[in-house]
């Protein structure tokens, strides 16, 4: 029998570690907690004019097709003076030029893949046969050339390009290979719009970084379930960047570039802004709005007024992502940063007031739809499923409209990006949608228990062998598996096998 002393000795000592690690365990939750949130709101000097992707040269040929050269490269950027990092790019080191076409033009693009390995390139939001598409099927070789070829097909809009090779879309994108599509029509250029590249009319493609050494850092940070988060931002590459602006009226064309990050976007001084256009084109009319709200991959096209001699901060404010406190602050909700200024002249140019009506939709009602689909979204799975390269989860008959239900069944955010088409949002959290999910969409936030529905219509062409995709693009996700694949196909046509590939 334990002698009385030494039992007691035991238990005190007992004690002790069982208090130790109570402590330790509170102590890293509390270091967790306290250093978890970011904010670069008020520290920010504006110090770099803001880098404007160059408009891409091309050459037109005989048969009136414009012909787009990008060369996908490695090399070194100096975000900070002095500080060479390794980054890869289009036509560059880091980034690429914004190419522009008009909707009914021939186009063809001939990409040159000069780096170490694998890649592809992706037009998101562009409507293409899907062999053209750029997805994990279209993956051009170290050294390879590919030359998709395409005639445009749809309303002015404001998409973008990036890579999409299966497992390794998020490490090429953040590396710094994304680059701006700016799709031109009739209609939208007889608008008394802000329409001067890089003077009123400015791309801001916005991403999150974090330097270690000589490399951007892709490290997922403990917790951070919804991928990569940086503790800082950039516009077209610039840090600190700023604006001088010399017109009342200047037009921001958002791009949420960020692998994982979503943003809400508005103004240090809350003033009103037009939201005039999303992802796939312009609005019915103009919404008035202090914010908006961009996960990874979508756009907003923003009509700001300015006065003159004043500076206003683009900013990143605090996300309702509807998770709780917990979640919400590891998802980066509570991060706050400073984007960019912007700096009027001390006397501007004026500029004509913005149309009361803009176009009309071009996207489906849904009241045609001939069938309903349904995906459910857990983490790096959709419908319970991973994705797999062999296997077409869904086939649509070209010429038709569907409905698509998706919800978010996950305990944290997610959003939903389809390939070749632009949808409509029905209703979205059980009512109709907010000015901001009005207009042509390619890409939907959805906060945990949130359910969408959207109608499509798929023109074609029908090309039952090859997949577009459908996943989620938070990146990190869709390359742990959360992507799935249709096809188009003529009225009777059923499916067939994709063809297997090595990556």
């Amino acid at each position: 029998m334990a002698h009385p002393a030494r039992f007691r000795r035991l238990l005190l000592g007992a004690a002790a570690l069982a208090l130790t690690f109570v402590l330790a365990v509170g102590g890293g939750t509390a270091w967790l907690w306290t250093t978890a949130d970011i904010s670069t709101v008020g520290t920010t000097e504006f110090t770099r004019p803001l880098a404007i992707p160059p408009l891409a040269d091309s050459t037109v040929d005989a048969d009136g097709t414009r012909v787009f050269t990008l060369d996908m490269q490695s090399g070194t950027t100096e975000f900070e003076p002095g500080r060479p990092t390794d980054t890869w790019g289009f036509n560059g080191t880091y980034l690429g030029p914004t190419l522009r076409a008009a909707n009914g033009e021939r186009v063809r693009v001939q990409v040159r893949n000069t780096l170490p390995e694998a890649s592809s390139v992706h037009w998101h939001g562009m409507h293409l046969p899907a062999k053209m598409d750029g997805g994990p099927h279209q993956m051009a070789e170290a050294g390879a050339t590919w030359t998709p070829e395409w005639t445009v097909a749809q309303p002015a809009s404001t998409l973008w390009y990036h890579p999409h090779p299966h497992g390794a879309t998020e490490d090429h994108v953040r590396r710094g290979l994304a680059g701006m599509f700016w799709i031109d029509d009739d209609l939208a250029g007889a608008l008394p719009l802000p329409h001067d590249y890089g003077v009123d009319d400015l791309p801001v493609i916005v991403q999150d970084l974090r330097m270690r050494g000589q490399q951007l850092d892709g490290t997922r940070a403990i917790m951070r379930d919804v991928g990569f988060l940086g503790d800082n931002t950039m516009v077209n590459g610039t840090i600190g960047p700023y604006q001088e602006v010399g017109d009342e009226l200047v037009r921001l064309r958002l791009l949420n570039a960020a692998t994982a990050r979503t943003f809400t976007f508005a103004f240090d001084d809350a003033r009103p802004f037009a939201l005039i256009g999303t992802d796939g084109g312009l609005l019915e009319r103009p919404a008035t709005l202090d914010r908006v709200r961009l996960s990874p991959g979508e756009r907003a096209e923003i009509v700001v007024r300015m006065r003159a001699g004043e500076r206003t901060i683009l900013r990143g404010e605090r996300l309702d992502a509807g998770l709780d406190f917990w979640g919400n602050r590891f998802a980066g909700g509570d991060d706050t940063f400073d984007i960019l200024e912007l700096r009027a002249a001390e006397t501007l140019r004026p500029s004509p007031d913005l149309p009361a009506t803009l176009v009309a939709p071009s996207t489906p009602d849904g009241s045609d739809a001939v069938t309903e689909r349904h995906f459910d979204l857990t983490f790096a799975k959709i419908n319970d499923t991973e994705m797999a390269m062999d296997r077409i989860d869904a086939t649509v008959t070209r010429g038709t409209t569907e409905k698509w239900v998706v919800r978010n069944s996950d305990g944290m955010p997610h959003n939903f990006h389809v390939h070749d088409v632009q949808f409509r949002v029905l209703d979205y959290a059980g009512a109709p949608p907010t000015p901001d999910l009005a207009g042509p969409k390619d890409t939907i936030f959805l906060a945990p228990g949130t359910t969408a529905t959207l109608a499509l219509r798929f023109d074609g062409p029908a090309d039952p062998t090859t997949p577009y995709m459908y996943h989620c693009h938070l990146l990190w996700h869709e390359d742990r598996g959360m992507m799935g694949q249709f096809v188009v196909v003529e009225p009777g046509q059923e499916a067939a096998t994709p063809p297997r590939h090595a990556h």
